[in-house]
């Protein structure tokens, strides 16, 4: 009886295995990415503070940080874990990868807890525990996502109609937060820093799997640089990578870590699993419960961010925050003794009156 040749053998068990070996390689290198990435947030915060303690602070524009060492330490440990973000996205779905950037939520909070004094409290515990049973759902049922052969391949995905529809709404939305929110809103509302970053980081993601597609597959011997869309793909990707850092600085030297971190999750993963699904059809061939529990997953995940951000302490303001000076020409009512007493102009005229903030004690 004649034998089929070897290569015609059982080929779906070989592209199933070599999917699965990929996968593999992808989550281990998101893991990795969490630990230094969770990691940075705290390094970097600690730069930012010093920097702000001497001269103008981020979020009012200085960039005094950028002297900080500490800030730069922060800066290359964060890159490290961009990096290794960064490969875990050729091997594996976006779907895969992202969800597991709950692990740095989890090294953010504990780190925070022994180096900034932010109180993890035991609730704090349960929402680090939730955030690892959803993301270990989420790989159980992660998609087994083809690598295009081309960028003009990964070009034709992302100059698909509702790709571009996608596109021209996160800018749109992006330019509104930017020019109009941002100056007005920014330094009392956690969403306009970060969603500005989150909307621009699912832009970022996907022109970042199309470059690093392009070097994996110039490397293996297909030379892509040829191309444009290469080209295309990368200044994409470094224009919304500088973008995301400022405005991530800023939420950072503005807001409690234990808020940024988690919102900042939550949001980037929704629009970035969005973004790709849009793009490469993750859910594409997948049945009904494999998305189902990729979907709870996900709630699982961004439920125990939550959970982990109501039970940490509020950052107390700075120094400079609890004392706002008025001008000699308001009234003001001072409390002594039990009698109010009205303040006139020309009191204020010979001495100094900083009255504390009220909503410092609300």
């Amino acid at each position: 009886m004649e034998q089929l040749p070897t290569n015609c053998r059982q080929p779906p068990a070989l592209g199933s295995s070599h999917l699965f070996a990929d996968n593999l390689k992808g989550f281990l290198l998101a893991v990795a990415s969490s630990a230094f990435i969770g990691a940075s947030f705290i390094v970097k915060k600690q730069g930012l503070k010093r920097a702000g303690a001497t001269g103008s602070r981020a979020a009012v524009g200085g960039y005094g940080y950028l002297m900080e060492p500490l800030w730069w330490i922060g800066m290359v440990t964060m890159i490290v874990g961009e990096i290794a973000n960064f490969v875990a996205y050729i091997f594996s779905p976006a779907l895969l990868v992202t969800p597991l950037g709950a692990l740095s939520i989890i090294v953010s909070a504990i780190l925070a807890h022994f180096i900034l004094k932010e109180k993890l409290q035991k609730m704090g515990v349960l929402g680090c525990v939730l955030c690892i049973v959803g993301s270990t759902v989420i790989v159980l049922h992660a998609p087994e996502e083809k690598t295009p052969t081309s960028v003009e391949q990964i070009w034709g995905l992302a100059t698909q109609p509702a790709f571009l529809l996608y596109t021209i709404s996160a800018i749109a939305v992006s330019l509104v937060l930017m020019l109009h929110y941002s100056p007005r809103f920014g330094q009392t509302n956690i969403m306009v820093y970060l969603g500005i970053c989150s909307v621009i980081g699912s832009l970022t993601v996907m022109s970042i799997k199309a470059v690093g597609i392009a070097i994996k597959l110039t490397l293996e011997g297909i030379n892509q640089a040829v191309y444009f869309q290469t080209w295309v793909f990368a200044m994409v990707a470094i224009s919304c990578i500088i973008i995301q850092l400022n405005y991530l600085n800023k939420a950072l030297d503005t807001f409690n870590t234990a808020v940024v971190s988690p919102v900042y999750y939550a949001m980037f993963t929704i629009l970035t699993i969005l973004a790709s699904a849009i793009m490469f059809k993750d859910w594409s061939g997948q049945s009904a419960s494999d998305i189902a529990s990729e979907i709870c997953g996900l709630i699982t995940v961004i439920s125990g961010t939550t959970v982990l951000h109501s039970t940490r302490e509020p950052e107390p303001p700075s120094s400079s925050d609890l004392y706002t000076p008025f001008s000699p020409k308001i009234y003001c009512h001072i409390q002594g003794n039990g009698e109010l007493g009205k303040l006139k102009e020309d009191l204020l005229s010979e001495e100094f009156v900083a009255v504390v903030r009220q909503d410092y004690f609300t």
